[in-house]
């Protein structure tokens, strides 16, 4: 398993931006296909985002809005976002596993860091 380290979270304003950071210190990322899954206190944990070999997917509520992208030189995968809602507001979680599909099922991912709190809030 991949130890994984989000970055990025914070405090924004309703229609700000944030930019979301995954690391994996001493491994490589290139042969991973890597989530990004969400939490708000009370919910299921939901997934959001997935970039792989076969290309970037995107959860129905954050499509148009996010944007994931991966930088193999600098081994981060990124999670861009936009136009943040106070709904958007979760711990924001990213995962890896060795597929080449995209998937916003947990079950799919062995391994996960351990979040990054967002909050959208005026």
């Amino acid at each position: 398993q991949l130890q994984l380290v989000e970055s990025g979270g914070g405090l924004v304003q309703p229609g700000g931006s944030l930019r979301l950071s995954c690391r994996a210190p001493g491994s490589t990322l290139d042969y991973y296909a890597i989530g990004w899954f969400r939490q708000a206190p009370g919910k299921e944990r939901e997934g959001v985002s997935c970039i792989s070999s076969s290309g970037t997917y995107y959860g129905e509520s954050v499509k148009g809005r996010f944007t994931i992208s991966r930088d193999n030189a600098k081994n981060t995968v990124y999670l861009q976002m936009t136009s943040l809602k106070p709904e958007d507001t979760a711990v924001y979680y990213c995962a890896a596993d060795v597929h080449y599909y995209c998937s916003l099922y947990d079950s799919d991912f062995n391994s996960w860091g351990q979040g990054t709190q967002v909050t959208v809030s005026s």
